[in-house]
């Protein structure tokens, strides 16, 4: 497999990976290649090598930053790229919109509806859209899963969306569990977060409905997450 080329990227087909390095090291590498090698097999029909050589040339001296590891072209080949390091945001407040992602197990590259609803929601005064499905149950936002507090446990959306790395460590360190959660329930729940690879972070609003911050909660998340060892890359 091939470093990527500029022509690559303009087919707009493949899939990523993105993830918090911070002294060369990354929370929940070994979830990050299993993401890479199951997409790179379903897409493409072959297996994909070791693509830490290829992240740690990127980041040559540098010890903290973004790094997004994307699976690109007609045959695939391999692009790392760097952003400065991205801690978690402050409070988020979602304006719902109806959308499924295709083929949504798979972090692929095709993000132009999830842009442009994310714009739209900022337009109108949200920090991002929620997208929900058809049938009004709730799914994810445009980068990131979403949880509800219900007493002591996290309810996680059972529906199509992407498995994301931070939820998948998350899971079975906190109460958990998954089910349907509509649009229309979300007043039973205390309180909802987001998890993407810059942490978590507390949801204050969806739509008009307001949600009261449950600092507790968020306490008890961040620190199951801090929990987590950081890995060599």
């Amino acid at each position: 497999m091939r470093e990527a080329s500029f022509a690559d990227l303009l087919i707009n087909y493949g899939h990523f990976t993105s993830m918090q390095v911070r002294g060369g090291r990354v929370q929940g590498l070994a979830l990050h290649l299993a993401r890479l090698a199951s997409a790179t097999e379903e897409l493409y029909g072959v297996s994909l090598p070791d693509v830490r050589p290829y992240v740690l040339r990127a980041l040559g001296s540098t010890a903290d930053a973004t790094v997004r590891v994307t699976i690109a072209g007609v045959t695939p080949s391999i692009l790392v790229t760097l952003r400065p390091p991205r801690d978690p945001r402050g409070p988020r407040r979602l304006m719902s919109v109806q959308h499924a992602r295709p083929f949504a197990h798979i972090k692929h590259v095709g993000m132009f509806a999830q842009i442009h609803f994310g714009k739209l929601a900022e337009q109108a005064g949200f920090d991002d859209a929620l997208l929900v499905a058809p049938s009004g149950a709730v799914t994810e936002t445009t980068i990131a899963n979403v949880g509800f507090f219900d007493g002591d446990f996290v309810v996680w959306p059972s529906a199509p969306q992407l498995n994301g790395t931070t939820m998948q460590l998350l899971e079975p360190l906190v109460p958990s569990r998954r089910e349907v959660v509509s649009l229309s329930d979300i007043g039973r729940f205390s309180g909802a977060f987001v998890t993407n690879s810059s942490g978590v972070s507390p949801v204050t609003a969806i739509d008009s409905h307001s949600f009261e911050a449950d600092e507790r909660r968020m306490k008890e998340l961040t620190e199951a997450y801090d929990s987590v060892p950081w890995d060599p890359i």
